[in-house]
């Protein structure tokens, strides 16, 4: 399943270049602004921190509209950039409250680790263990945030408790998919964000999250099975036959084959 999981990431984002660069440009834009403005407001913090905030809130708003984007590239649709602005509309409740949540978090164990960090009881350890494994457990269950806004739920604590339940529900599937998350983002920096880029890990992270769904859809249609032994083959034939019989030598020579 993960291999074809791979497979189809990459075509899609090959079908749908242009969208992707395009997306991916919004990111570097975005990521320019704030840049040049942090070094104005570092004298002040409170300042700083606003701009910090500002700039969490304007990548999480784009962000959900790209994941809508995304989310419809992973369907097979060919989305417009005329739907992009009611994807922006009607992810921008969750995607500022995500913004929020995440602003507080970040600032909360900021000081927390600095805090716990300097004591010299068997707290402070304890502590920053706890926060450790908390922020790790964070970070993979935020792989599933947007696409589960864009595919299931528009309101934050159901996306927010769904993100979790996924993740402890694939463990080893959430490992993977943030592995190899970070090679598509060192990737990235050679490209200096262009290609691959975020898009494509928002890309990434919605097929990932569409072809998990086929598990609980068979789980819910098949009582009493075991997880363990889900028909993965039979569950894809539908979307490996969309994606074809395709290969790198094919798209790049396509006369050949």
């Amino acid at each position: 399943m993960f291999g074809f999981l791979i497979k189809k990431a990459f075509f899609d984002m090959w079908d749908n270049l242009f969208r992707i660069i395009i997306m991916n440009i919004g990111y570097i834009a975005v990521f320019a602004i704030f840049f040049l403005l942090a070094p104005l407001v570092t004298s002040l913090p409170v300042l700083f921190f606003g701009v910090m905030a500002l700039g969490i809130a304007a990548l999480s708003v784009y962000t959900g509209a790209v994941s809508r984007m995304c989310a419809d590239i992973a369907d097979y649709r060919q989305p417009g950039f005329a739907d992009f602005f009611r994807f922006l509309r009607e992810s921008l409740p969750s995607s500022l409250l995500y913004a929020l949540v995440l602003t507080v978090y970040t600032l909360v164990v900021w000081y927390a680790f600095q805090f716990y960090g300097g004591m010299k009881s068997l707290l402070g350890p304890l502590a920053v263990a706890l926060l450790f494994w908390v922020t790790v457990a964070c970070v993979f269950a935020s792989q599933y945030f947007f696409p589960i806004q864009s595919r299931l739920d528009r309101k934050f604590r159901k996306i927010f408790r769904k993100s979790f339940l996924v993740f402890f529900d694939n463990p080893g599937f959430s490992i993977g998919l943030l592995i190899c998350a970070l090679i598509v983002l060192i990737v990235s920096f050679f490209t200096a964000l262009l290609l691959p880029g975020i898009s494509t890990l928002l890309l990434w992270w919605n097929i990932a999250f569409k072809l998990r769904l086929y598990k609980y859809d068979w789980l819910e249609q098949n009582p009493g099975a075991k997880r363990r032994q889900v028909p993965w083959d039979a569950l894809l034939v539908e979307d490996r036959e969309r994606v074809g019989k395709r290969t790198l030598k094919g798209m790049i020579f396509p006369w050949k084959e």
